[in-house]
């Protein structure tokens, strides 16, 4: 045995034990770091990981207020805390959908998908105008492989025989070898797999571009309608709108609609469900330009559609009718107030503001009661939501209502911090209570207020979405790629048919593109039918 100095010593000269520290890798230039960073953001694990994180990014806006469909909810927050909502607005959480970092994740992923598609389809397209390959040398080298003896018969005839049965069966096929001793058959089928895959990659495109192209165009507004009262479909004419960034107020098309009436049917037969209300019905008169008035109907689960929009019906109420004159009898507000339902039964709650007319500034809060109980505290509520009993008091504010400075009040908020309250709470005078037809004076000899009537509201959600139609298309063929793609198997079989001593051999081979559980079956059962075939 060698020692180790002798073993040493029997190295080349340029040997050396040890790799030298000095090595290092070439650096890449500014078009390599570019191509490496293409490849890398166009792989498909790039794709499925932006994927997911736009999933994981879309989890605050269903958290977190968002000013386009939450205002009031933002408002509120920056009202309560004001220092978590800075905090969130930096992160820009009340905004998600349109974010930096949002809009950054879509658009990564929107190249990534193109940048995996467009290759995948041209090599796609070179595979499918390609013969199948030829026969291996060693078919029992193959995950599958069979082999038989069949009666004395021509090669090229079985192989003729066997190329028909593949054919039906759906394989392309090719011939090789007709002019030897040993011809045969290559097959392959399963190509709409992959075409499955590539339509899934080119549905997620599709639907990425009509959510950011189409998206731009649609619009939502909300509005409330009194009976008897008529919305025309103008910007100005909503109580709240929220518009895609491609809108524009021509995108409006003409129409209006009229509430004629509101139905809402209670169980009455039943004590224990007394006053549960099983369906609502808002009976509209519509009319779009050009066309005659149209009687339609709207309920919580069918929407009506006019010009293209989605009109949804959301929550319904009562709308007192309230009539305040001065002093001199002269009206200063005739309105009919939509009060919001605070619970089951329907009382509800509604504010009144007065800044001219009068020798103040008035605000007034009111409660309504539709079937009012005194309960044992000796406070008012309402005990079933239909107009049995209806009652409505009024608590008296005189002061500034803070609209002189132009900044926007809501309508159905009353600030009363620079205000002082007149009747009601800790005024020490009563509430004012009204019944439908009532008349009372307002303290302090501002004048009258009148309870005239109370009708229904319903609130509807208008909603202009063109992403519909093309996110639907893409979601079905999506789908259908999907299926392809999990469901389409992906073989290669060649059959070889060899002249013997006892006959002609034929052995068989197969090869599948991922796993495939059923392959030895299918060549046994393809095997078989061609041993069995007719001439």
């Amino acid at each position: 045995m060698r020692s180790p100095t002798q073993i040493a010593h029997a190295r080349p000269d340029d040997h050396f034990d040890n790799e030298p520290r000095d090595v290092q890798n070439p650096a890449l230039t500014p078009i390599e770091w570019m191509r490496w960073a293409w490849r890398l953001l166009t792989s498909m694990r790039t794709a499925l990981l932006l994927l997911l994180l736009m999933a994981i990014a879309a989890v605050p806006g269903s958290l977190v207020p968002q000013r386009t469909s939450d205002p009031n909810g933002v408002a509120l927050l920056y009202r309560d805390d004001a220092a978590r909502a800075q905090m969130l607005e930096f992160f820009q959480l009340f905004n998600v959908y349109t974010s930096v970092w949002f809009s950054a994740i879509y658009l990564l992923l929107f190249v990534s998908l193109i940048g995996c598609v467009i290759p995948r389809a041209r090599h796609h397209w070179t595979a499918l105008r390609q013969i199948p390959p030829r026969t291996p040398a060693r078919l029992s080298r193959l995950p599958a492989h069979v082999t038989t003896t069949l009666s004395d018969e021509n090669g090229n005839e079985l192989a003729r025989r066997a190329g028909m049965l593949l054919r039906s069966k759906g394989y392309r096929i090719a011939f090789y070898g007709t002019d030897t001793e040993s011809p045969s058959v290559a097959a392959e089928r399963g190509y709409a797999r992959e075409s499955g895959n590539l339509l899934f990659h080119v549905s997620l495109v599709g639907i990425l571009v009509a959510v950011a192209v189409a998206g731009g165009f649609r619009y939502t507004g909300q509005r409330v309608i009194v009976e008897g009262e008529t919305f025309t479909n103008a910007r100005g004419a909503f109580d709240s709108f929220t518009p895609g960034p491609f809108f524009l107020d021509s995108n409006l098309p003409p129409f209006s609609v009229s509430l004629d009436a509101f139905e809402v049917t209670y169980v009455e037969d039943d004590p224990g469900a007394l006053g549960f209300i099983t369906d609502y019905t808002a009976r509209v008169t519509t009319k779009s330009l050009g066309s005659d008035p149209a009687s339609s109907t709207v309920k919580v689960n069918e929407p009506l559609t006019i010009d293209g929009i989605d009109i949804y019906l959301l929550g319904n109420g009562y709308a007192p009718s309230i009539i305040i004159r001065d002093l001199a009898g002269r009206v200063v507000l005739d309105e009919t107030i939509a009060f919001l339902p605070q619970d089951g039964n329907l009382t509800s709650l509604g504010v009144v503001k007065v800044p001219d007319g009068l020798a103040e500034q008035v605000g007034i809060i009111g409660f309504f009661y539709p079937t009012q109980s005194t309960l044992d505290s000796g406070a008012y509520a309402s005990v079933y939501p239909d107009l049995v009993n209806p009652v409505m008091t009024l608590n008296v504010f005189t002061g500034d209502l803070g609209i002189d400075d132009g900044t926007p009040r809501s309508v159905y908020s009353l600030d009363t911090s620079s205000m002082r309250q007149l009747t009601g709470g800790t005024s020490g005078a009563d509430s004012l209570e009204l019944r439908p037809g009532d008349e009372v004076d307002l303290p302090n000899g501002l004048g009258t207020i009148e309870f005239a009537s109370v009708s229904r509201f319903a609130s509807f959600d208008m909603a202009f979405d063109p992403t519909k139609f093309p996110v639907l298309v893409f979601t079905l063929l999506g789908l259908i790629g999907l299926g392809l793609g999990l469901f389409v198997p992906r073989r290669r079989v060649w059959f070889q048919f060899t002249r013997s001593e006892g006959g002609t051999s034929m052995e068989g081979g197969a090869l599948a593109r991922g796993d495939d559980p059923r392959l030895d079956d299918a060549l046994r059962d393809l095997s078989r039918a061609i041993a069995g075939s007719p001439r």
